[in-house]
């Protein structure tokens, strides 16, 4: 699964994802994609299920780029412990994702079997997300 191999500092404070994406926002690589309409942190689980959905689909064919990384570490404390004592354990890793982001591009298989794809791949997601096409790709049909 995704996580950076090293980092700065072990926690971070969780902040609030306001306002909408300004980067990457359009197709950068592939000619079909999911673009995400809600913000919220994806973790690295939800990342792995999508990215194996969507290439079991794709028979492995063509391919994805994943436009997001978990770079955000996600802290928990146990369950039955009092309040207090300082921060949690680092339970696992995050991507925090604004509305406007691309998610996850497509390229090398016909149309209708990447939106099928993407469509499965965002069932694992916790957003809503928009299938995209490229313009350069709508031009040849």
């Amino acid at each position: 699964m995704l996580q950076p191999k090293k980092t700065k500092y072990r926690k971070q404070q969780k902040g609030r994802i306001k306002g909408i994406s300004y980067r990457a926002c359009s197709l950068a690589f592939g000619d079909f994609g999911i673009k995400s309409l809600q913000a919220k942190i994806i973790t690295n689980r939800q990342i792995e299920a999508a990215r194996q959905a969507i290439m079991r689909h794709m028979k492995r064919e063509g391919q994805l780029w994943i436009r997001i990384f978990p770079d955000k570490p996600i802290t928990r404390k146990p369950n039955e412990v009092r309040m207090g004592k300082g921060k949690g354990a680092v339970e696992g890793w995050g991507s925090p994702v604004k509305p406007g982001r691309v998610l996850f591009e497509v390229s090398g298989v016909p149309l209708e079997v990447a939106k099928r794809a993407l469509e499965l791949g965002a069932q694992k997601l916790p957003v809503t997300t928009k299938f995209i096409v490229h313009p350069k790709y709508t031009e040849k049909l």
